[in-house]
């Protein structure tokens, strides 16, 4: 981005904030997260280069819910033994997660952690600042009844649910190359191909949607707690969100993750995504016009359910 000042090497990233003038009231917008135990798979299989986009989609991906466009993102790694090469696929996975968000990557840290991590074991945290303009800002007050919900499709199981998934569904101490093979289950995919897939970055479409001046009265980012602990916090008390079971296709490891676990309905859609990445809240005569930008965009968007009176809850029928 234009507005990064300077180069590498510095205490701290530099960023214009000339542009923001521009605005009536420039809020600004942080959020962090990480890629949880989805690392194991990755270590495990000696497969890095996808877990940074991960990491800067968690990020990117929760500030869309106020409307904000993300700037710029820091990274930190925690890991037991600096390896070069691993450690370029994991930083080369975050840059190319901060060119899909259109953010830009202004630091990072790394700390080497002998005796405290093993060799082999890393983690990672992202660090992200945006911006929204306040009479722009997507609050929950927005929410009316009769809304629609939409949903746009999730890569998979993203970057969540993946203690469950990894204990149901990998064996570790099995000969690990039967997952690797491609599955017609999986598309042509192996298993590990299927679990490891990045979390879909939504900034491009959604503020896509926001800049067209169209209806948005609520984003969600479906990750921990499925749609049942997410969709509710874009709600007000007093009205709730009326999600139809089976109005889409549930990704093919979820609903693995899904069986082997064992999980009822209830449990699926507070553990997993189930298939559904972000929720779009809107104005029923948008409906079509919304999906349309968001198709037009490379999502897959389909009907999730409506908004009707309530107590700031998500219900299933």
């Amino acid at each position: 981005r234009p507005e990064v000042i300077g180069g590498l090497g510095g205490f701290g990233g530099l960023f214009s904030a000339a542009k923001l003038k521009d605005m009536v009231d420039p809020v600004l917008v942080s959020g962090t997260d990480g890629v949880g135990t989805k690392l194991r798979l990755a270590q495990l299989f000696d497969r890095h280069e996808t877990v940074g986009i991960d990491l800067v989609a968690m990020c990117v991906n929760d500030l869309l819910a106020s409307g904000a466009e993300p700037l710029f993102f820091l990274d930190y790694i925690a890991i037991g033994h600096i390896e070069a090469e691993h450690v370029a696929q994991i930083v080369g996975g975050i840059a190319e997660g901060c060119r899909q968000a259109g953010c830009a990557l202004v630091g990072g840290e790394m700390a080497e952690h002998p005796g405290v991590m093993a060799k082999d074991d890393y983690d990672l945290a992202g660090f992200c600042v945006g911006v929204v303009d306040r009479p722009k800002m997507i609050l929950p007050e927005m929410v009316q009844e009769g809304d629609a919900i939409l949903g746009i499709a999730s890569s998979g199981l993203h970057s969540n649910g993946y203690s469950l998934a990894r204990r149901v569904l990998i064996d570790e101490s099995a000969d690990l190359s039967q997952y690797t093979a491609p599955q017609d289950h999986f598309g042509g995919e192996s298993l590990v191909d299927a679990m490891l897939k990045p979390t879909r970055i939504y900034v491009k479409p959604i503020l896509g949607l926001l800049e067209a001046g169209l209806p948005v009265h609520g984003v969600a980012h479906i990750t921990g707690g499925g749609i049942t602990e997410n969709l509710n916090r874009v709600l007000p008390e007093n009205l709730d969100a009326e999600v139809e079971w089976g109005t889409w296709d549930v990704p093919p490891v979820v609903q693995a993750a899904v069986e082997a676990a064992n999980l009822s309905d209830t449990e699926a859609y507070r553990t997993f995504n189930m298939g559904v990445g972000m929720c779009v809240v809107c104005d029923p005569d948008a409906v079509d016009d919304i999906a349309e930008s968001l198709t037009a965009a490379g999502e897959t968007v389909f009907p999730v359910g409506r908004i009707v009176k309530g107590t700031g809850q998500v219900i299933y029928k």
